[in-house]
């Protein structure tokens, strides 16, 4: 079994290299959203820009952009992409969304993002760590949610429980994106995969992409879902009991 000792410093070399961020620590905010895409080897060029495009289109759908502008509180915001053992990088640091414009703005960033890696496997412990880490220095909203999508199994290193026993994920919310092929028996493998070692935490669920023609669509159910129950779930202000 992998010791917490050697997770936490193998989680350390990889946050090194990632930039400082402490401007939004003490914001108020209802979600800290982190959203995880994958650049492993099995994603070619074509692949990786419909996750690209198709996020940065979702992030500015109608429906989306009322889950993030309802309520009293703004939804922070990072995105990053992941691969192999050490192979994360951050596309979006932790962003306020509060306005149109933040939304617009931080589509920009992710659109016009270049992918960092393409020749490496599948260390999905190793991005959930990454995620994890920037948890811990983002901003202390009401809740925590982070999305892994992806189009494989962890074929490299720790898998995700271990990732969820060694890491703060107590109060973490882990939504999966899972983008199915066009083998019928691998994709049943694929997202019985997710369903079971992915998706983790109250009121976690499995999003399902029907390749990556469908990413677009399947991103913007879930940001959709996962922002409006922060906003509903929210506690009122001053009021000590939530709503309903």
């Amino acid at each position: 079994m992998i010791r917490a000792a050697t997770l936490g410093a193998a989680l350390g070399a990889v946050l090194a290299a990632g930039p400082a961020q402490t401007a939004t620590a003490q914001v108020p905010c209802r979600l800290a959203l982190v959203l995880a895409i994958d650049v492993s080897a099995s994603v070619d060029m074509q692949e990786d820009r419909l996750q690209r495009e198709g996020l940065a289109t979702a992030l500015l759908a109608p429906e989306v952009q009322t889950a993030f502008l309802s309520g009293n509180l703004p939804v922070a915001l990072a995105v990053y992409e992941w691969s192999g053992r050490w192979n994360q990088e951050i596309l979006l640091d932790w962003t306020l969304i509060g306005t149109p414009a933040d939304l617009a703005g931080a589509a920009s960033d992710i659109a016009a993002s270049r992918r960092s890696y393409s020749e490496f496997p599948t260390a999905m412990g190793y991005a959930l760590g990454f995620g994890a880490g920037l948890f811990d220095r983002g901003p202390g909203c009401l809740f925590r949610t982070l999305d892994l999508s992806g189009d494989g199994v962890n074929n490299e290193g720790f898998g995700p429980r271990l990732a969820y026993e060694n890491f703060g994920f107590a109060d973490v919310t882990v939504n999966g994106l899972v983008i199915l092929g066009a083998d019928p028996d691998e994709d049943a493998r694929l997202q019985g995969f997710f369903s079971r070692e992915v998706v983790h935490g109250s009121g976690a669920f499995l999003e399902v992409a029907d390749g990556f023609d469908d990413f677009e669509r399947a991103m913007r159910r879930k940001l959709e879902r996962e922002v409006r129950a922060a906003t509903v779930g929210t506690v009122v202000p001053n009021s000590g009991r939530a709503p309903g």
